[in-house]
């Protein structure tokens, strides 16, 4: 069965996933690379910290760094090589504790556990950008060099971009991916991912040659492959667009994920994506009929993928994948909502909104003036008009002044309807007074509803969930048409 984990990608390595069991590994794993590399390569944290952000695209050097530090030097929890402990040594020497050695640390234990889980035939992409891709190529030869894996390519995907006005250097237009074997025999199946021969090539190819300074013997014509040419180790892809576009800051093209899928692994392979974000990669190998692994930290991305998986596929493929990680009952949404990672401390919020909504809210962002609204769903009342449906989640003391408050905001915000979601019980007086704030009527059924609903998580986690033409559903056939045909475009 397919597998879906909510949770850090480190722990589900180490617990659930076996030793030798991979076919394919690719991950992007997440770094900031907008800023200025010097700011990174200097950074002494304060940045980094005030830039958190749901997609945890940043580093800092905190105790789990620390952890992580001691734990690679002293070999107690993982299986490092004297190399890859040789290097994070001299790195501390060269970087000192910023949030670059902190994001290699980060990095290094990850790897070494990617690279137990893989089959001795399996290969490992990891794909960067030139910001630090020279350390992590340090950090991948250290782990797979030693126990017998190599280098197969350093991939280049181009793709074109508009320089900034006023720009004083090159534009920043390939990212980098390497491809590194487990072992000595790993899988290619050149013929899967050959390209188009240019017109060029092909006229070349049908002229006789006179055989004068080399070339094919006279009267000879040169042969071409039928499936097309041998690929090179850099391909053109185009940035995303049109409605394969989910919104997601670091989404990959499905025609790049295609490539290294249907080179690297066979239909019924078991594929592996650890920083899987908006599914990019279990969505490709779900087409290309390839089992899969995702992991992700945010249940954002978690939802994001169901939704898009639904939509390919149908509500049916939802009920064939293994989901953890997401709570099950009240004691672990009373631990989601107590976590005290700050980089998931809007986690319990995302969870409650994304799960009660069928992953069909849009979550709240911005952190501290939010204006009292945690996230938005979009409710359709005809062709052409929408409404917005509010969300207010609390996991500690709720009483009526919080209702009265998302009423104001509800009303302040010419919205259809405020829903508010609490991990306690409501009391009396909290449901008296959201009867108070009228009704409004479902479009899809006429019904009158309360215009301030309360949902308590123990009614989410028995099954409660809003029934409402929210706007995803009514597009989500144009969507998946359009994705279809972009996909084809860029493979003609």
């Amino acid at each position: 069965m397919n597998q879906l984990h909510y949770g850090d990608n480190l722990n589900i390595l180490r617990n659930n996933i076996a030793d030798d069991s991979i076919d394919l590994c690719y991950i992007d794993p997440p770094f900031n690379s907008n800023r200025d590399y010097n700011q990174i390569y200097n950074n002494t944290g304060t940045e980094d910290k005030a830039q958190a952000t749901a997609f945890i695209d940043t580093w800092i050097w905190d105790k789990a760094a620390e952890r992580g530090f001691e734990e690679l030097l002293s070999n107690s929890r993982c299986l490092a090589t004297p190399q890859t402990i040789n290097l994070i040594r001299g790195l501390q020497k060269v970087l000192g504790h910023d949030s670059l050695l902190a994001y290699i640390v980060s990095m290094a234990l990850r790897v070494q556990e990617i690279h137990r889980v893989l089959k001795p035939t399996g290969s490992f992409y990891l794909h960067c950008d030139p910001t630090a891709s020279h350390y992590l190529k340090l950090l991948l030869d250290s782990v797979f060099v030693p126990l017998g894996g190599s280098l197969r390519n350093e991939m280049i995907w181009c793709y074109s971009r508009m320089a900034a006005k006023g720009q004083r250097q090159l534009s920043r237009c390939h990212d980098i991916i390497f491809w590194y074997s487990k072992g000595k025999k790993w899988i290619f199946n050149v013929d899967d991912i050959r390209l188009p021969y240019a017109e060029t090539s092909k006229a070349r190819a049908g002229y006789k040659k006179t055989n004068l300074g080399g070339g094919t013997p006279k009267g000879e014509i040169c042969e071409l492959n039928e499936n097309g040419k041998f690929p090179e180790d850099w391909i053109q892809i185009p940035f995303i667009r049109g409605k394969e576009y989910l919104g997601y800051p670091t989404q990959k093209p499905e025609a790049l994920l295609e490539r290294i899928i249907k080179a690297s692994s066979n239909e019924g392979d078991l594929v592996l994506d650890a920083y899987c974000g908006c599914g990019t990669t279990v969505a490709v190998a779900q087409r290309l009929n390839r089992q899969w692994i995702g992991i992700d930290i945010t249940y954002q991305s978690i939802s994001l993928i169901l939704k898009r998986l639904e939509e390919a596929y149908g509500k049916d493929l939802l009920n064939e994948i293994d989901i953890s990680g997401s709570p099950r009952d009240i004691a672990s949404a009373k631990a989601l909502a107590t976590k005290k990672d700050d980089r998931t401390r809007k986690e319990f919020e995302k969870w409650a909104i994304l799960t009660y909504s069928n992953n069909r809210a849009v979550i709240n962002e911005k952190k501290g003036a939010d204006k009292g609204i945690d996230g938005i769903a979009y409710m359709m009342t005809d062709k052409y008009e929408t409404q917005e449906i509010l969300f207010s989640v609390k996991s500690g003391k709720v009483g009526v002044a919080q209702i009265r408050d998302l009423r104001g905001v509800v009303e302040r915000e010419g919205a259809a309807s405020g829903i508010f979601i609490t991990l306690q019980s409501p009391t009396k007086e909290m449901l008296k007074e959201a009867t108070t704030a009228g009704y409004f009527t479902n479009p899809l059924t006429d019904q009158q509803i309360n215009r301030i609903q309360i949902v308590s998580i123990e009614s989410i986690l028995n099954g409660e969930r809003l029934q409402l033409p929210m706007v995803m559903n009514i597009l989500k056939k144009a969507e998946k048409i359009e994705v279809d045909n972009q996909i084809k475009m860029w493979n003609e």
